[in-house]
């Protein structure tokens, strides 16, 4: 081999390992990046309400922080919010998601949340001035319903702490849901990933093809405090 080829051959080489190097640096930078954007977005969403009552009531509360704007986004896509003529969101906590709810409903369509927690209904009031907000119990959405003036039901988006609940109450919840909720009409809700092997979870989504005729569950959004991923159900 001659000097010439030798000395093309190790720059041609030299090349590839700059490259090479290059390339990792930026997977490597980019990961690093997306962690910290992930923690930054943690202490920017931090609500000292959440906080009080995840302390007070960890297992109804669930988590530390609001769901973040990746998560709500989840929740609404294919939802079909935009045929929707009467929207629930059960369990909206400080409201996360129901801007982004709102946002997506056609106009004049009906909307309400539902809300049992007194600190989280007065810090939604707070976020949501003007919007319909009822201070009661899931368990009870035949009476909300009835006290909306509406027969049925095209979507309901929940926010509710799946794994901690008992099977007997998720049954419940369900069954009322079942009376208001129209045919063809959609329910969406999501769950922790570290919630996955909870005996209550595992029971919440063995429940749902039994009261659902189409069940998916979506990727994990990993941009959200704890990841989490979305249940999409069609009856």
């Amino acid at each position: 081999m001659t000097a010439a080829l030798f000395s093309e051959i190790t720059g041609i080489g030299t090349v590839i390992d700059r490259a090479y190097t290059q390339k990792h640096s930026r997977t490597v930078n980019g990961f690093f990046k997306n962690v910290m954007y992930l923690f930054a977005k943690m202490f920017e969403m931090l609500s000292w309400t959440f906080l009080a009552e995840f302390i007070q009531k960890p297992l109804i509360t669930g988590s530390l922080i609001p769901s973040s704007s990746y998560l709500a986004e989840k929740m609404i896509h294919g939802a079909d919010l935009q045929a929707a003529d009467v929207v629930l969101e059960c369990g909206p906590g400080t409201g996360a998601f129901t801007g982004y709810i709102l946002q997506r409903m056609k106009p004049h369509a009906k909307f309400a949340a539902i809300e049992i927690n007194p600190q989280f209904a007065a810090a939604f009031k707070a976020a949501h001035p003007g919007v319909s907000l009822f201070e009661d119990s899931v368990e009870n959405l035949c009476d909300i319903c009835e006290a909306m003036g509406v027969e049925g039901v095209d979507c309901v988006i929940s926010g509710l702490p799946w794994a901690f609940f008992p099977k007997s109450m998720q049954i419940s919840i369900l069954d009322q849901l079942m009376l208001v909720l129209n045919p063809g009409g959609r329910f969406v809700t999501f769950e922790y990933l570290q919630s996955v092997a909870l005996p209550a979870q595992r029971s919440f989504a063995a429940l749902l093809p039994i009261y659902f005729s189409s069940v998916s569950k979506s990727s994990i959004v990993w941009l959200n405090f704890p990841p989490a991923f979305v249940f999409r159900c069609r009856r």
